[in-house]
């Protein structure tokens, strides 16, 4: 992303988003945000996609509880860069969240990997590169997801589904 006006919200992610909202659990954003450690673009670009993004969501009657993003380079080597799970365990601490509890939802393998890092349960979405990075790299993965969904509706109907 590199220009606010072409952020998207894909279809049924609002309301998929509203159905999270409305059982309850808490919907956080966690992003890589590297364009602004190796100057591709301000970190201004980033506040004012999310500032958008939120008010899309809100529109649509969906809310987030937070946004957290890494602004640096791979070559940084933070704590907060997924797949570490810094942004995961900041937002624990700050909303509550028991991550054993948890799911990642995610369209790259980092964010499997991520999941497995923080001790929550990962979902790839075959949306965005999902797709891509599934049949070309799953069967070389490490650590298989642990559940692969079409879309974040086909992901929030597995997390929402009836447990015994």
């Amino acid at each position: 992303m590199n220009h606010v006006s072409r952020f998207r919200i894909l279809p049924r992610v609002a309301d998929s988003i509203r159905r999270l909202n409305e059982a309850g659990l808490p919907v956080i954003v966690v992003t890589n945000q590297s364009g602004i450690g190796r100057g591709y673009f301000p970190e201004s670009l980033v506040h004012s996609v999310h500032e958008l993004m939120t008010q899309q969501l809100e529109a649509a009657g969906a809310r987030l509880d937070a946004i957290y993003y890494c602004p640096h380079a791979t070559a940084d080597g933070c704590k907060c860069r997924k797949p570490n799970p810094g942004m995961l365990e900041r937002a624990a601490r700050e909303h509550s969240i028991d991550l054993h509890r948890s799911f990642v939802v995610g369209d790259r393998h980092g964010d499997v990997a991520l999941a497995y890092r923080a001790g929550a349960r990962s979902i790839l979405v075959r949306t965005g590169y999902g797709e891509g990075e599934y049949l070309w790299n799953a069967a070389k993965w490490p650590i298989q997801p642990d559940f692969v969904a079409a879309d974040l509706s086909d992901a929030v109907h597995w997390i929402l589904r009836p447990t015994k």
